[in-house]
């Protein structure tokens, strides 16, 4: 049987690169900080959805390498997980190959559709797919969902790529999770908002903040103003989308200690809840000059009608200490607990 074409099957993909899922414009790159595009290479989240008649198994063609990636992470073993509604069904492991092909056993007589999630570190290229003994279908398009952040989104310390707090919290709302999520960056760069602003969506959420504590230290009025730019050109292009903005969650380290221009992160996570909630209310200004817990709101800026599918989820309980692996990152656990509160709260306000 010939191989199928990959590319009605894929999902979470925003940009193709000559065939290749990338997670930022690559018309659009020499705008952006050098780890953003980086980062921005790996196919994170991307995956096959379809619904299988007869099959006894799906094989994949596939290429996998890393960008300047060590020899000890190019001896990695791939593993593809495959999932059936919220639950993995199997793992295959194969072992390290610049192009091979994979065989993923299928259970019998079932009609729900199936994912399989690659392994996103080696960045494997999906060049074709076949049924092993029946056909394979494209599964139904589902609303799609940008979700923007640092490394907590992108699912750091997650065990697997389906357990990042996006992947699960996509599977909890029937979302096509579209994972834009950069480790060490996602400082606001405003040009990663002017993209967002051109991509479809039917839902948004935008997650970053943790990275301007340090790294490159952002005062609270910077992050503020930061803020409210960032949304203001992501309305450009989704005047009406909903749009959760989730400010940053526990990071003990950092929650009391000022960084180098003298913020600490709970004032950093206050700009950015006020400027949420400025916006929200219509307020043309706020908080900018004044943002540590108690300050001045700032509300004697000029008033607008607010944007109403406009929705703030403050992070800073939504986790504990016990449900960090590293002090920053969360553990399985905690990716959990973040996807339950951001489908709790994009299904009560926005959706």
């Amino acid at each position: 049987m010939n191989w199928l074409d990959p590319r009605p099957f894929l999902r979470g993909v925003a940009w193709l690169d000559d065939g290749r899922p990338v997670r930022a414009d690559p018309a659009d790159l020499a705008r952006l900080p050098w780890d953003t595009a980086e980062r921005a290479a790996l196919p994170i989240g991307v995956r096959l959805e379809f619904t299988a008649e007869g099959a006894q198994a799906v094989e994949l063609r596939y290429r996998a390498s890393v960008p300047r990636a060590t020899d000890a992470l190019r001896a990695l073993a791939h593993c593809f997980a495959l999932w059936q509604g919220g639950s993995c069904v199997s793992e295959t492991i194969t072992e390290p190959a610049e192009e091979a092909v994979v065989t993923i056993p299928l259970p019998t007589a079932s009609d729900a559709p199936f994912t399989i999630h690659p392994p996103e570190a080696q960045s494997p290229v999906i060049l074709g797919l076949r049924a092993v003994g029946g056909s394979l279908t494209p599964a139904p398009r589902q609303p799609r969902w940008l979700v923007h952040g640092d490394s907590i989104t992108e699912g750091w310390w997650s065990t697997r790529p389906a357990h990042s707090w996006p992947a699960t919290t996509g599977r909890i709302l029937g979302l096509d999770t579209v994972n834009l999520g950069y480790a060490g960056t996602a400082r606001g760069e405003l040009p990663i908002a002017e993209q967002l602003s051109d991509l479809p969506a039917d839902v948004i959420t935008l997650a970053f903040g943790t990275n301007c504590w340090t790294g490159i230290p952002f005062s609270a009025p910077l992050l503020y103003e930061t803020t409210r730019a960032f949304l203001a050109l992501v309305r450009q292009g989704h005047p009406d989308t909903p749009l959760l903005l989730v400010s940053p969650v526990l990071r003990p380290e950092a929650e009391e200690s000022p960084n180098r221009l003298g913020a600490t992160l709970a004032e950093l996570r206050t700009a950015m809840e006020q400027a949420v909630r400025d916006r929200m209310d219509g307020r043309s200004s706020g908080s900018g000059g004044s943002s540590r817990p108690g300050g001045s709101s700032g509300s004697g800026g000029s008033s607008s009608p607010g944007d109403k599918r406009l929705a703030l989820l403050p992070g800073r309980d939504l986790i504990g200490p016990g449900q960090l692996a590293d002090g920053v990152h969360p553990d399985d656990n905690g990716h959990a607990a973040i996807a339950a509160a951001v489908a709790g709260a994009l299904r009560t306000k926005l959706l």
